[in-house]
Parts: structure tokens; sequence; C-alpha cells
């Protein structure tokens, strides 16, 4: 019997240091019963191609001078991963450390669980990477969450992880179906991916892996969490938490998904709420507002 084949692939945008310890974390995964291929894309300032493909020859990296965002760049190396035949993709982000035997895990799982399309690890803060830093004690820095599952608030269309900013006591040690996985790190199914497709390159960044949990649950199959396996996450390595990139993006993509997937009393809710905002907002909320309503999608205004 053939071994099975799982594509890893990673985003690195201006972000060489995080990429190699990413990289350097993977060096030490278990694997039986399939092989794995590594795909990088790189579309930061600089071309930082060469000094990963030295410390890493078997990877597959590739340059873009274009900033795909993070629905373009996996959509580019799923293409990549889809040519090389992958039984399963990895999605994966340059900001995480993974535990070993993380990836043997999930893939167990959907070896054993057919009708699964996505499964979750558990996913802590890294060390020093928590929201609340004065929150916590020293033996529970390592042990605080990030992600384990997550929800979807349809009267007011907020997704949120559940279990975040508390320390783990084994609270979520059960595997479920969660309504949306995270981008962070999922094991998908190729079949569903080339189904389905992967991201709505629209939402560019924020929101997509929420669009795309919503058209693999209507395409008839589940997604788990599965918190077996687990990784750290350097939490918003690449845009900074409450920056003016998240006012833009998570404002503008919202109310894409909103009035794609909420119903119409919740349509006219949001509506209103956007009004205010392109009143009220800060510049960057009321950008995202005219952008949504002008179509004005992908990359936006933001450059």
């Amino acid at each position: 019997m053939a071994m099975k084949k799982i594509a890893i692939l990673i985003i690195n945008f201006n972000g060489l240091v995080q990429t190699l310890t990413c990289l350097q974390s993977l060096e030490k995964i278990k694997h039986e019963q399939f092989t794995v291929q590594i795909f990088v894309v790189d579309y930061g300032l600089e071309d930082q191609t060469q000094e990963i493909k030295a410390k890493f020859p078997d990877i597959q990296i590739y340059r873009e001078e274009k900033n795909l965002g993070f629905a373009g760049g996996n959509n580019f190396l799923g293409t990549k991963a889809l040519a090389w035949q992958a039984d399963y993709i990895l999605l994966l982000n340059n900001d995480t450390l993974v535990s070993p035997d993380f990836l043997q895990k999930l893939f167990n799982y959907l070896e054993k669980n057919p009708k699964v399309a996505a499964v979750c690890p558990k996913i802590y803060f890294a060390k020093g990477y928590e929201y609340h830093k004065n929150k916590y004690q020293d033996k529970d820095l390592g042990k605080v969450i990030w992600y384990a599952g997550g929800k979807i608030d349809w009267d007011n269309i907020y997704s949120s992880h559940r279990g975040v900013d508390e320390v783990d006591y084994g609270q979520f040690n059960e595997t479920n179906d969660t309504q949306f996985f995270s981008g962070c790190c999922v094991l998908l199914r190729t079949e569903v991916v080339q189904k389905i497709g992967l991201f709505n390159e629209k939402l560019f960044m924020y929101w997509e892996d929420v669009d795309l949990s919503m058209r693999i649950l209507k395409s008839g199959f589940a997604i788990k969490y599965y918190p077996q396996s687990y990784i750290f996450h350097k939490n918003a390595g690449s845009s900074g938490v409450g920056s003016s990139l998240h006012d833009y993006f998570l404002n503008r993509n919202r109310l894409y998904f909103a009035f794609k997937y909420a119903s119409l009393r919740t349509k006219l809710a949001i509506f209103r709420q956007s009004l205010v905002k392109l009143v009220n907002g800060s510049q960057w909320e009321r950008q995202a507002v005219k952008d949504f309503y002008l179509g004005n999608m992908g990359i936006g205004s933001w450059k």
C-alpha cells in the first residue's frame, strides 16, 4: 500500500526568524505511514527565500513579488500540493512551534474518520505571547489556551475561540465538533479541497478560515477539534493585536460573512451597525465599511 502524502503549507511575510524557528520545530515531527513535503511562499518586502532554502534545502519554496494575503498565499501553495498529489494538506502559521507527534495524531484521526474533512489541534499561546501576561503564574506559561474549538455568535456575527486565555486543566480534553477551524493550524482532507476549493481570495486575511469552515459544513462534512494533538502559537506574530490592519480586514470581512451567511434579521442589524461605524468609526473601520459596499475586496484599500 502506497504511503500517504501530507503537504505542509507555510507563508513567510517578512518573518524570517519566525519561519526558521517553525521549520526547526517541524524537523522533529514523527511520521509513520505518511511522507511530508513542506511548501513555503515568500512575498515580503525582502526576498528571504535563499536564507530559508540554505538552512532547509528539502523544502519547496517560491518567491512572489505580490502580497497574496493569507487566502491567496495558501491557495497558491495549495495548487502545488495538489500537483504533488497530497492526500492531506496542513495549513500552518509560520509563528508556531509544534509538538513532535502533533501531525501523526491529526493524520491518524482523519484516517479513522472519513466523514471528517478538517481536524484542528489544541493551540496554546507560546510562552511570553499571552494576551494578559501578568495574569498567570510562571508554572502556567505554556499551558494558556489560544484555541480549543471555534464558536460563532450568529446573532451578532462574531467568531471566538473556545477556552481562550484559560489555563489548561484538562477542561477541553474531549474531541468534539467545532463551528470553525483556525487557519493557524488545520489538517484538511484533499478530496474535500478538490470539491469545494480552498480560501475565498476576496477575504485576503481574517474570516477566510470561518468562511471555508462554513463551506465544508454545508458540503456535509464535519470539522473536529482534537485536543490529543497540540501546538504553540506566537500570537499575532505578523500583524500585531489591535492594529489598523485588524480594524480594516476584520470589519470589512465580517460584513462579507454576515451578508453571505446570516439570517435576514441579523443582516439588518449588521447593516445598521455599519452605518454607525461609517460615521463614528476609526479611519480604517470607516474605510472597511466603504470598501465592502463598493465591492473593493481582496487587498482592498490596504497598501
